[in-house]
């Protein structure tokens, strides 16, 4: 990643770590999935563990899982993946095990987000997740479960539905950045092919223009020669500036310039059928 995708992934982190529940239900989720955090060291995540821990003690409120961290992690997601639970406590458990157990990469606009736990864990977080439409597909990795989002649009809906709005707005801001970027550049690739086949074409054109009017092939005085002798005095013209100088239609220029080329291209060939010289 670059050195600006990485800030936006620590900004991202540090958003999510900030966020507080109002409830005591929340405060208990989010703990059981801050828990077990593997060999991840990261201070936002140290202040969010001490942070809730303390509110939930003033509250005088235990912790709702007991047992090893990740098998607090694990009951947790089993318990809240059930019908009966609500979606707040999802929420913050799932934005809980992203601080914890996520890994998420914004490299080269490529957005992806996939969560690291036990294969049991992620079946009931993949449930968790399909009931509130959050995405995420579960997958298996040298015997650890993933869930895993793929796509900016997922990840800004997730995000959102988790509460982290500024890093939503600078993905978004981005997103349109890197759209404009790319029409412009389609667009300034697409004239410039448009310009280089005019160009080849004016050259072509002028090339067919005066060898015409060396053999003889156009009447002096004809329309064919007027537009045959403007097109190999200016090769670079286009069109509409032809017939602007002629103050012909730019279609009557354009059909004078391919009858020129079809008559030198007979007489290239030796095709005596060709008849009177254009007029």
């Amino acid at each position: 990643m670059s050195r600006g995708e990485a800030d936006l992934v620590a900004s991202i982190r540090h958003e999510l770590a900030a966020i507080r529940p109002a409830r005591t239900c929340c405060i208990q989720a989010e703990l059981a999935a801050l828990g077990d955090s593997g060999r991840r060291a990261d201070v936002s995540l140290a202040r969010a563990v001490h942070e809730l821990s303390t509110e939930l003690a003033q509250r005088g409120a235990a912790r709702a899982w007991t047992g090893s961290p990740r098998s607090q992690a694990e009951s947790c997601a089993a318990d809240l993946g059930g019908a009966r639970s609500a979606q707040h406590c999802r929420l913050a458990l799932l934005r809980g095990r992203i601080l914890a157990r996520g890994s998420l990469s914004l490299a080269s606009g490529s957005v992806h987000l996939e969560i690291n736990v036990s294969s049991v864990e992620a079946t009931h977080l993949a449930q968790l997740t399909a009931r509130d439409q959050l995405g995420g597909q579960r997958r298996e990795r040298r015997g650890k479960g993933l869930l895993v989002w793929k796509g900016r649009d997922l990840l800004i809906d997730l995000l959102r539905r988790l509460g982290a709005s500024a890093a939503v707005a600078e993905m978004e801001a981005r997103g349109i950045g890197r759209e404009v970027r790319g029409a412009l550049n389609r667009s300034v690739n697409a004239e410039t092919a448009n310009l280089t086949r005019a160009v080849h074409a004016g050259m072509r054109q002028a090339r067919a223009c005066t060898l015409a009017l060396a053999e003889d092939l156009l009447q002096t005085d004809g329309l064919h020669a007027r537009v045959a002798r403007a097109r190999a005095e200016a090769p670079d013209a286009t069109l509409s500036e032809l017939a602007a100088d002629l103050d012909l239609a730019r279609s009557t220029v354009q059909r004078a310039l391919a009858e020129v080329e079809r008559r030198v291209s007979e007489a290239r060939v030796g095709d005596h059928s060709a008849g009177q010289p254009l007029r």
